[in-house]
Protein backbone atom coordinates (compact mmCIF):
# COMPACT_ATOMS: atom_id res chain seq x y z
CA UNK A 1 0.00 0.00 0.00
CA UNK A 2 1.34 3.45 -0.89
CA UNK A 3 0.81 5.87 1.99
CA UNK A 4 1.90 9.50 1.69
CA UNK A 5 2.58 11.22 5.00
CA UNK A 6 2.24 15.00 4.79
CA UNK A 7 4.60 16.39 7.42
CA UNK A 8 6.48 13.11 7.26
CA UNK A 9 9.75 14.53 8.57
CA UNK A 10 8.35 15.93 11.85
CA UNK A 11 7.97 14.35 15.27
CA UNK A 12 4.91 12.23 14.53
CA UNK A 13 5.45 11.95 10.80
CA UNK A 14 8.92 10.45 11.03
CA UNK A 15 7.77 7.88 13.57
CA UNK A 16 4.76 7.02 11.41
CA UNK A 17 6.79 6.63 8.23
CA UNK A 18 9.24 4.31 9.98
CA UNK A 19 6.44 2.21 11.44
CA UNK A 20 4.62 1.88 8.11
CA UNK A 21 7.81 0.87 6.33
CA UNK A 22 8.48 -1.77 8.97
CA UNK A 23 5.01 -3.12 8.20
CA UNK A 24 5.94 -3.44 4.54
CA UNK A 25 4.11 -0.43 3.13
CA UNK A 26 5.47 2.11 0.68
CA UNK A 27 5.49 5.11 3.00
CA UNK A 28 6.48 8.44 1.48
CA UNK A 29 7.58 11.31 3.73
CA UNK A 30 6.25 14.44 2.04
CA UNK A 31 7.21 17.90 3.29
CA UNK A 32 8.69 21.14 1.99
CA UNK A 33 12.10 19.53 2.55
CA UNK A 34 11.22 16.95 -0.09
CA UNK A 35 9.66 19.48 -2.46
CA UNK A 36 6.06 18.92 -1.39
CA UNK A 37 4.23 21.94 -0.05
CA UNK A 38 0.57 21.43 0.79
CA UNK A 39 0.02 25.15 1.41
CA UNK A 40 1.17 26.23 -2.06
CA UNK A 41 0.27 22.94 -3.74
CA UNK A 42 3.79 22.52 -5.11
CA UNK A 43 4.69 18.88 -5.68
CA UNK A 44 1.38 17.48 -4.45
CA UNK A 45 0.23 15.90 -7.71
CA UNK A 46 3.50 14.04 -8.20
CA UNK A 47 3.67 12.89 -4.57
CA UNK A 48 0.10 11.60 -4.55
CA UNK A 49 0.30 9.74 -7.86
CA UNK A 50 -0.66 6.13 -7.16
CA UNK A 51 -1.25 6.77 -3.46
CA UNK A 52 -3.86 4.71 -1.65
CA UNK A 53 -3.84 6.75 1.57
CA UNK A 54 -2.74 10.23 2.63
CA UNK A 55 -2.01 10.99 6.28
CA UNK A 56 -1.77 14.66 7.22
CA UNK A 57 0.27 15.32 10.35
CA UNK A 58 1.73 18.66 9.25
CA UNK A 59 2.14 21.41 11.83
CA UNK A 60 1.81 25.13 11.20
CA UNK A 61 5.08 27.12 11.35
CA UNK A 62 3.29 30.07 12.97
CA UNK A 63 0.60 30.00 15.64
CA UNK A 64 -0.42 33.61 15.06
CA UNK A 65 -4.24 33.43 14.66
CA UNK A 66 -4.54 34.54 11.03
CA UNK A 67 -1.45 32.61 9.91
CA UNK A 68 -2.38 29.31 11.54
CA UNK A 69 -5.92 29.47 10.17
CA UNK A 70 -4.64 30.18 6.66
CA UNK A 71 -2.14 27.32 6.93
CA UNK A 72 -4.69 24.65 7.79
CA UNK A 73 -7.43 25.93 5.49
CA UNK A 74 -5.19 26.27 2.42
CA UNK A 75 -3.29 23.03 2.98
CA UNK A 76 -6.47 21.04 3.62
CA UNK A 77 -8.24 22.40 0.54
CA UNK A 78 -5.21 21.68 -1.62
CA UNK A 79 -4.90 18.18 -0.21
CA UNK A 80 -8.48 17.09 -0.74
CA UNK A 81 -8.43 18.53 -4.27
CA UNK A 82 -5.22 16.68 -5.12
CA UNK A 83 -6.53 13.49 -3.49
CA UNK A 84 -9.71 13.65 -5.55
CA UNK A 85 -7.70 14.05 -8.75
CA UNK A 86 -5.44 11.13 -7.77
CA UNK A 87 -8.34 8.89 -6.66
CA UNK A 88 -6.90 8.53 -3.16
CA UNK A 89 -9.08 6.16 -1.16
CA UNK A 90 -8.52 7.41 2.41
CA UNK A 91 -7.54 10.72 4.01
CA UNK A 92 -6.32 10.51 7.62
CA UNK A 93 -5.78 13.67 9.65
CA UNK A 94 -4.25 14.19 13.07
CA UNK A 95 -6.20 16.71 15.12
CA UNK A 96 -6.56 17.61 18.80
CA UNK A 97 -8.94 16.45 21.51
CA UNK A 98 -11.26 19.28 22.48
CA UNK A 99 -10.90 21.45 19.37
CA UNK A 100 -14.48 22.62 19.74
CA UNK A 101 -14.19 23.33 23.47
CA UNK A 102 -11.52 26.06 23.47
CA UNK A 103 -12.89 29.05 21.52
CA UNK A 104 -10.05 31.29 22.75
CA UNK A 105 -7.34 29.02 21.34
CA UNK A 106 -6.49 30.08 17.77
CA UNK A 107 -4.67 26.83 17.01
CA UNK A 108 -7.65 24.74 18.09
CA UNK A 109 -9.98 26.87 15.96
CA UNK A 110 -7.71 26.36 12.96
CA UNK A 111 -7.73 22.59 13.49
CA UNK A 112 -11.52 22.69 13.71
CA UNK A 113 -11.61 24.49 10.35
CA UNK A 114 -9.34 21.78 8.94
CA UNK A 115 -11.73 19.08 10.18
CA UNK A 116 -14.68 20.85 8.54
CA UNK A 117 -12.94 20.92 5.15
CA UNK A 118 -12.08 17.23 5.40
CA UNK A 119 -15.62 16.24 6.32
CA UNK A 120 -17.12 18.24 3.46
CA UNK A 121 -14.90 16.67 0.78
CA UNK A 122 -15.73 13.58 -1.25
CA UNK A 123 -12.63 11.68 -0.06
CA UNK A 124 -13.32 8.99 2.58
CA UNK A 125 -11.66 10.10 5.79
CA UNK A 126 -10.64 9.34 9.35
CA UNK A 127 -9.85 12.06 11.90
CA UNK A 128 -7.73 11.08 14.89
CA UNK A 129 -7.90 13.59 17.72
CA UNK A 130 -5.01 13.25 20.18
CA UNK A 131 -4.32 14.82 23.54
CA UNK A 132 -1.06 16.72 24.07
CA UNK A 133 2.21 14.83 23.69
CA UNK A 134 4.66 13.96 26.47
CA UNK A 135 7.35 15.41 24.22
CA UNK A 136 5.86 18.91 24.60
CA UNK A 137 5.58 18.99 28.40
CA UNK A 138 8.89 20.82 28.81
CA UNK A 139 7.91 23.56 26.37
CA UNK A 140 4.49 23.89 27.97
CA UNK A 141 6.20 24.31 31.34
CA UNK A 142 8.43 27.08 30.02
CA UNK A 143 5.37 29.05 28.93
CA UNK A 144 4.27 29.15 32.57
CA UNK A 145 7.58 30.48 33.91
CA UNK A 146 6.93 33.32 36.35
CA UNK A 147 9.27 34.71 39.01
CA UNK A 148 11.28 31.50 39.33
CA UNK A 149 8.18 29.30 39.42
CA UNK A 150 6.13 27.43 36.86
CA UNK A 151 2.47 28.42 37.02
CA UNK A 152 0.17 26.19 34.96
CA UNK A 153 -3.49 25.15 35.00
CA UNK A 154 -4.73 22.56 37.47
CA UNK A 155 -7.37 21.21 35.06
CA UNK A 156 -7.52 17.54 34.07
CA UNK A 157 -4.80 16.47 31.66
CA UNK A 158 -4.19 13.17 29.85
CA UNK A 159 -1.10 13.48 27.61
CA UNK A 160 0.15 10.72 25.34
CA UNK A 161 3.51 9.50 24.00
CA UNK A 162 4.29 10.36 20.36
CA UNK A 163 5.09 6.68 19.71
CA UNK A 164 1.57 5.75 20.73
CA UNK A 165 0.11 8.43 18.47
CA UNK A 166 2.10 7.06 15.54
CA UNK A 167 0.97 3.52 16.34
CA UNK A 168 -2.69 4.53 16.29
CA UNK A 169 -2.29 6.50 13.08
CA UNK A 170 -0.65 3.50 11.41
CA UNK A 171 -3.54 1.28 12.45
CA UNK A 172 -6.13 3.74 11.20
CA UNK A 173 -4.29 4.46 7.95
CA UNK A 174 -4.09 0.78 7.03
CA UNK A 175 -7.72 0.13 7.90
CA UNK A 176 -11.00 1.13 6.32
CA UNK A 177 -11.99 4.81 6.47
CA UNK A 178 -14.00 5.64 9.58
CA UNK A 179 -15.77 8.61 8.00
CA UNK A 180 -15.76 9.89 11.54
CA UNK A 181 -13.58 10.98 14.44
CA UNK A 182 -11.86 9.07 17.25
CA UNK A 183 -10.09 10.34 20.35
CA UNK A 184 -6.80 8.99 21.63
CA UNK A 185 -5.18 9.81 24.96
CA UNK A 186 -2.56 8.63 27.41
CA UNK A 187 -3.33 5.87 29.93
CA UNK A 188 -3.22 8.23 32.92
CA UNK A 189 -5.32 11.28 33.82
CA UNK A 190 -4.25 13.75 36.52
CA UNK A 191 -4.13 17.51 37.15
CA UNK A 192 -2.12 19.42 34.55
CA UNK A 193 0.41 20.63 37.12
CA UNK A 194 1.21 17.09 38.30
CA UNK A 195 2.37 16.04 34.84
CA UNK A 196 4.47 19.17 34.49
CA UNK A 197 6.05 18.69 37.93
CA UNK A 198 7.01 15.09 37.14
CA UNK A 199 8.51 16.12 33.81
CA UNK A 200 10.64 18.86 35.39
CA UNK A 201 11.78 16.62 38.26
CA UNK A 202 12.93 13.97 35.80
CA UNK A 203 15.15 16.49 34.04
CA UNK A 204 16.58 17.91 37.25
CA UNK A 205 14.65 21.18 37.03
CA UNK A 206 14.08 22.36 40.61
CA UNK A 207 11.64 25.17 39.86
CA UNK A 208 8.44 24.74 41.90
CA UNK A 209 5.30 24.00 39.91
CA UNK A 210 2.08 25.72 40.97
CA UNK A 211 -1.33 24.60 39.76
CA UNK A 212 -3.70 27.53 39.31
CA UNK A 213 -7.26 26.92 38.08
CA UNK A 214 -7.19 30.36 36.43
CA UNK A 215 -3.86 29.94 34.64
CA UNK A 216 -4.29 30.09 30.84
CA UNK A 217 -3.32 27.46 28.31
CA UNK A 218 -1.97 29.07 25.13
CA UNK A 219 -3.72 32.28 26.06
CA UNK A 220 -7.13 30.89 26.92
CA UNK A 221 -8.87 29.52 30.00
CA UNK A 222 -9.41 25.77 30.40
CA UNK A 223 -11.29 23.53 32.79
CA UNK A 224 -11.57 19.81 33.48
CA UNK A 225 -13.45 19.25 30.20
CA UNK A 226 -11.16 21.19 27.86
CA UNK A 227 -8.24 18.88 27.06
CA UNK A 228 -9.39 15.35 27.87
CA UNK A 229 -11.73 12.95 26.05
CA UNK A 230 -15.28 13.22 27.32
CA UNK A 231 -16.45 9.94 25.84
CA UNK A 232 -14.87 6.76 24.54
CA UNK A 233 -11.19 7.00 23.66
CA UNK A 234 -8.37 4.70 22.62
CA UNK A 235 -5.62 4.78 25.22
CA UNK A 236 -1.91 4.68 24.55
CA UNK A 237 0.21 1.97 26.11
CA UNK A 238 2.97 4.17 27.53
CA UNK A 239 2.62 5.65 31.04
CA UNK A 240 4.53 8.81 31.86
CA UNK A 241 7.03 7.08 34.13
CA UNK A 242 8.07 4.75 31.31
CA UNK A 243 8.54 7.64 28.92
CA UNK A 244 10.48 9.66 31.50
CA UNK A 245 12.85 6.75 32.07
CA UNK A 246 13.96 7.09 28.44
CA UNK A 247 15.08 10.71 28.80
Amino acid sequence: MKIVVIGGTGLIGSKLVARLRQQGHEAVAASPKSGVNAVTGDGLAAALAGADVVVDVANAPSWEPAAVLEFFERSSRNLVAAETAAAVKHHVALSIVGTERSPDNAYFLAKLAQETIIKSSSVPYSIVRATQFFEFLGAIADMGALDGRIVVPSASFQPIAADDVAACLAEVATGLPLNGTIDIAGPQKAPFNEFIARRLKASGDTRPVVGNPKAPYYGGPIDDTSLVPLGEARLGATPLETWLARL
